[in-house]
């Protein structure tokens, strides 16, 4: 467990980013693909991402380079998601290049005491070899998470949307209390579930004040950084959580609201608990965009979801009423 620890100045300086950080969602992605766990909830992006892997010849890269570097366990070296570039990927991209060399060496280090790390990663306190790497990462940027910016956009949009009513509601501490089950505000303490494997630690903030970052790749439990003395940043889950409407063992507890919907209207409807497109939507249901269409048309007229027109896209959330429609159709307490 990561518990960290807040003074009255560390909440006034607390924040959630304004968009995604493309440079930790290229280690997200790469996690995602040395784990089975769910699988549902990227399901296009796995089948999408390794057809653009070979197309563009990167199935090497990938094997040799990135996920040896990127392993899916208790660290990674925190020079390759700068904490300074959060949401900038030209600036993420220049400030791994700028890594002053013994860094590199000390972060490698420790990636090889922890779970081993490959024999040329010494050649990384080169600055050709840097760049190099750059390079490799932003091709892969390019093929598999660029599609995905436009939703995940809006992921974060509706998670701010969110967290913003927490904070109406309950200031600072009423929006960390509701970040889900992964995180938990016991005042003044954030308490933060963390691998199995990796030892439980303390972090002070000190007056620096937090960045939660809402991740669409991270899957499970939020990530921040090794070194204490860096800038204080927990990237998390938007809470990609398992749809009981696709679960065939819980068919039982998700009969009444079918039954009442439609199986296609309630999986939008379930989508829509967290924010979702009309494409989103769709994907969930297994129907096409105008079928979603007029799915959410029809949920939206009878004042079950809202929906906002966020840049080419719509973005559909729940009301109140379809919050309440959707815990009692799963059987669900306040």
């Amino acid at each position: 467990m990561l518990r960290i620890h807040f003074s009255d100045a560390d909440l006034a300086r607390t924040r959630i980013a304004t968009a995604p950080d493309p440079v930790w969602e290229i280690a997200a992605s790469l996690h995602r693909l040395q784990s089975r766990k769910g699988r549902w909830a990227y399901a296009e992006w796995y089948r999408t991402a390794r057809q653009q892997l070979r197309d563009k010849g990167l199935e090497r890269v990938l094997r040799n380079a990135l996920l040896p570097l990127y392993p899916r366990a208790a660290y990674f070296p925190d020079f390759l998601t700068p904490a300074h570039a959060v949401g900038d990927l030209a600036m993420g991209m220049e400030s791994i290049v700028a890594t002053p060399p013994q860094r590199v060496l000390d972060e490698v280090a420790i990636l090889d005491r922890t779970v081993g790390a490959p024999t040329w990663a010494g050649r990384l306190t080169r600055l050709e070899s840097r760049k190099e790497f750059v390079g490799m990462l932003r091709a892969y940027h390019d093929a598999v998470v660029a599609p995905y910016e436009e939703q995940t956009q809006a992921r974060i949009e509706a998670e701010r949307a969110v967290r913003c009513r927490g904070l109406l509601d309950g200031g600072v501490e009423g929006m960390l209390s509701g970040l889900g089950p992964m995180l938990r505000w016991r005042s003044p303490v954030l308490e933060v579930s963390y691998p199995k494997q990796a030892a439980d630690r303390d972090l002070y903030l000190g007056g620096r004040g937090l960045t939660l970052v809402p991740s669409y790749f991270n899957w499970g439990e939020p990530v921040a950084f090794a070194d204490p003395q860096l800038p204080p940043v927990l990237w998390y889950s938007m809470l990609h959580e398992p749809s009981p409407l696709d679960a065939p063992h819980e068919d039982a507890a998700d009969r009444p609201l079918i039954t009442l919907l439609g199986r296609a209207r309630a999986v939008a409807l379930r989508a829509a608990s967290t924010g979702a497109t009309t494409t989103e939507m769709a994907r969930a249901a297994g129907v096409s965009t105008s079928s979603a269409s007029r799915h959410a048309t029809a949920l939206r007229d009878a004042r079950l979801i809202t929906t906002v027109r966020h840049g080419p896209a719509v973005l559909h959330t729940l009301t109140p009423a379809g919050a309440s429609l959707l815990r009692a159709g799963l059987g669900k307490s306040r």
